[in-house]
């Protein structure tokens, strides 16, 4: 095919040779594509057509300069919505209904659509809430969730303490605790309903790298701000990956067309404030176990830093390469200066400012 069109190998093909393409071999394309491949030839000025992005598009793969070439051509689609689309089964209309609550243009919610084979499923959500969360502290624990009376609150491995920070992976297993049944709840509800979807169509590397992003920010948020109490909870990963959803919706708020998005936005940030209104009452109230405090609730805003930075980046480009995103690198280098910073604070820090601390479990 390309010594055919491109027998000088330059390339490219023209746009007179890649329509007598399409008019001949269209009936044998999906419509979409087909949609992709005209809105390309359609917005190209200089006569001719790139062969690899000809390519990326029959293989399901793009790049920048492809998304670019198509997006004034976009414009010009005139065939229905993928929305105005009948006769679906019941898991392609999930399909689509997760498409138009996370993606804001059209001509992504179509590809995505077409490319989707749900292999593999979201298993990180899936997972670290179900095995993680329920699997832990249901069998091992034998009890599903620790309220902050229990005897076993503090007496545990997996909570951040600041006496016991040396442990580094306090830092992240704090997730599996949480401080009583209504907390447990929430978090999880929140975490299956926004992070599924969102891996659904982001994929498990970019959506795990935004909640553990939130997680290791809210302890470490803590070890700054708030020094001399313990962490529990999943609220940094959850925070970080709702933020990072409404923060989108937001920004693209005339091109998202997912049902009810004002009220699934408010019904979200009346939970996220009870819960986080609920770790603020906590942590000031009397503690159970004097003189360690109740957790902390700072995690909860590290997570929403989190979120409206690196999370907004994450979900902004779909399908795009973020090492070539200039916006990408400074957020993920703020984020590894504090980070850094942290850690270092967490070594010099508490020793110069002579906390203190709450006796270790």
């Amino acid at each position: 095919l390309l010594s055919q069109f491109d027998p000088d190998n330059t390339g490219y093909i023209s746009t007179e040779k890649f329509r007598s393409l399409l008019q001949r071999h269209g009936s044998e394309l999906d419509p979409h594509k087909l949609e992709v491949l005209l809105a390309l030839a359609d917005s190209n000025s200089e006569g001719r057509i790139c062969y690899q992005d000809f390519v990326n598009l029959m293989s399901n793969k793009r790049s920048n300069s492809f998304r670019q070439a198509i997006l004034q051509g976009n414009r010009r689609l005139c065939s229905k919505a993928l929305l105005e689309e009948t006769g679906l089964s019941l898991s392609q209309r999930l399909i689509r209904h997760v498409a138009y609550e996370t993606l804001p243009r059209e001509i992504d919610r179509k590809w995505y659509y077409d490319s989707y084979t749900c292999c593999p499923p979201p298993w990180f959500m899936i997972t670290i809430t179900i095995v993680a969360f329920f699997l832990y502290n249901g069998v091992v624990l034998d009890r599903f969730v620790l309220q902050v009376t229990h005897p076993l609150y503090l007496k545990n491995a997996l909570l951040y303490h600041p006496q016991l920070r040396a442990q580094a992976w306090r830092y992240l297993t704090y997730i599996f605790m949480h401080a009583g049944i209504e907390h447990l709840g929430l978090n999880v509800v929140l975490q299956l309903l926004v992070g599924v979807p969102l891996e659904m169509v982001h994929g498990a590397a970019r959506i795990s790298f935004v909640y553990i992003a939130g997680v290791v920010a809210g302890s470490l948020a803590v070890s700054v701000a708030d020094m001399t109490a313990p962490v529990v909870g999943s609220s940094g990963g959850v925070y970080a990956l709702v933020s990072a959803h409404l923060a989108n919706i937001v920004m693209n708020w005339s091109g998202m067309k997912c049902q009810f998005k004002l009220l699934r936005m408010a019904v979200a940030l009346i939970c996220m404030s009870f819960e986080f209104g609920r770790a603020v009452w906590l942590r000031f109230h009397p503690s159970a176990y004097p003189p360690c405090p109740h957790p902390s609730f700072m995690a909860h805003l590290g997570g929403v830093m989190v979120g409206i930075t690196l999370g907004v980046i994450i979900l902004r480009n779909y399908e795009q390469r973020l090492q070539d995103q200039t916006l990408w690198w400074i957020f993920l280098s703020i984020y590894v200066i504090f980070v850094l910073f942290a850690i270092f604070w967490n070594i010099f820090a508490y020793s110069l400012l002579d906390l203190k601390l709450p006796p270790p479990p």
